[in-house]
């Protein structure tokens, strides 16, 4: 009875299909997929404190009960991905004003100011939307770029901090940086090398892309040139008339339909009125 229901479980269980599957989302490279796995990670903690271990002990009815870290609902916006919050986003909930009234939603917004960010590696200074979360990392973490390379693409939820980010890590695998003062760039370049040692240059380069960009940097590398079916038919038949030692067709190459020159066909055509003329 147990093999039974066991397979009656297997023939009805669906498998959900998975991103990289089937599609061009299988064709995508290793590379891409461990930053989507990076980047789609459930985020640390920003607007709730987590709870450790797997159990909480109540210390007024001494019951023991399983600890639950249920992430609080954020809003998504397109102002996230324009700025760099540290992490903070949008809580969207109800309030209750009074005792007897109804809920009523309500959303929490985070303090955001317009200030400007230096890139050290970069040389750039940048005026972007920030939060006062952000400048506390950013002083924990000893610079702008250090921040942006200790965190992971999850908690930066940004997308313009992901470009910024991509750009970095590129100038120090490609060791761009000052091009006009090499005393500065080695001091730089030893200061950030250690962050390269978690990626392969073949990770950065797909590093921070959306899924959209990826797909279209896939066709764009493995785009080929379709010769059309007239310069095919044509490199044939000149191809059988040198075997054969036909004068008319020495000398001629496959050009663009656009650019032949369609005289020496004529010539070995009998019906053609050029070839009766001569």
């Amino acid at each position: 009875m147990q093999k039974n229901i066991e397979i009656g479980k297997k023939l009805y269980y669906l498998k959900k299909p998975k991103l990289w599957d089937k599609g061009i989302g299988a064709k995508l490279p290793e590379a891409y997929k461990k930053f989507w796995k990076e980047w789609k990670t459930p985020p640390s903690a920003v607007h709730y404190i987590e709870k450790k271990g797997k159990y909480e002990r109540k210390d007024e009815t001494e019951e023991v009960f399983p600890v639950q870290n249920i992430p609080i609902p954020l809003l998504k916006c397109k102002e996230v991905h324009t700025g760099i919050w540290g992490g903070e986003n949008i809580i969207q909930g109800f309030q209750k004003k009074g005792k007897f009234k109804r809920k009523v939603a309500h959303f929490w917004m985070p303090s955001v100011m317009r200030s400007v960010v230096y890139s050290e590696v970069l040389n750039e200074y940048m005026r972007v939307v920030i939060t006062f979360r952000l400048v506390r990392l950013i002083h924990e973490n000893y610079g702008f770029d250090h921040y942006l390379l200790k965190t992971p693409a999850c908690d930066l939820q940004s997308k313009l901090a992901l470009k910024i980010k991509r750009k970095i890590l590129i100038t120090l695998a490609n060791k761009t940086l000052y091009p006009d003062d090499p005393e500065k760039r080695e001091e730089v370049y030893s200061k950030y090398q250690q962050y390269l040692s978690a990626y392969t240059k073949e990770e950065i380069e797909w590093y921070g892309l959306t899924l959209e960009e990826a797909i279209k940097k896939y066709l764009r590398l493995t785009a080929t040139t379709t010769v059309p079916l007239k310069i095919q038919y044509r490199s044939e038949l000149i191809a059988k008339l040198k075997e054969n030692k036909i004068k008319e067709a020495e000398g001629v190459d496959v050009v663009s339909p656009a650019e032949t020159d369609p005289s020496w066909v004529t010539k070995l055509n009998p019906f053609s009125k050029s070839s009766k003329r001569d």
